[in-house]
């Protein structure tokens, strides 16, 4: 079996353009599962106060990134090719908690599934799962610097 990704490489990818710009936090990392959070900011809800579902969808789209990435041979990278994402519960929180698991590689292709979380001081509930396909490519040149 090939060495697979460090860790930091998912921090570099994630401290990166959006991302970065977005905040989201790095939580957990292993091989195949990532842990992603976002604190709740008046920029990334919607008109009733709940956070927007596309703040939603991109930090369950990061996190499958980082799981997919996270299990694959050292130097590759996961890239969305699909992403379905059903919403089930008001993202209330302060914030969202994204876990993530590397469902199935083969070949070149992936799919993980998320499990996206509204958390306040009381709880943390179920608001959204989504489904990930994911294709493993070559880290681009000059993308770590």
């Amino acid at each position: 079996m090939s060495e697979l990704n460090p860790s930091d490489l998912a921090a570099a990818v994630n401290a990166r353009e959006f991302s970065g710009a977005a905040e989201f936090r790095i939580l957990a990392i292993t091989p195949g599962h990532s842990e992603l959070a976002l604190t709740r900011r008046d920029d990334l809800v919607q008109f009733f106060g709940h956070f927007h579902g596309g703040v939603i969808t991109a930090l369950a789209d990061q996190a499958a990134g980082i799981a997919v990435t996270s299990g694959l041979p050292k130097g590759k990278i996961g890239v969305t090719v699909e992403i379905k994402v059903n919403f089930l519960a008001p993202a209330d929180g302060s914030e969202l908690i994204a876990r993530a698991n590397t469902l199935k590689m083969s070949g070149s292709l992936g799919v993980a599934t998320v499990e996206v979380f509204t958390r306040d001081d009381k709880s943390e509930r179920l608001c959204a799962f989504a489904t990930a396909t994911m294709r493993a490519l070559d880290v681009p040149a000059g993308m770590l610097r």
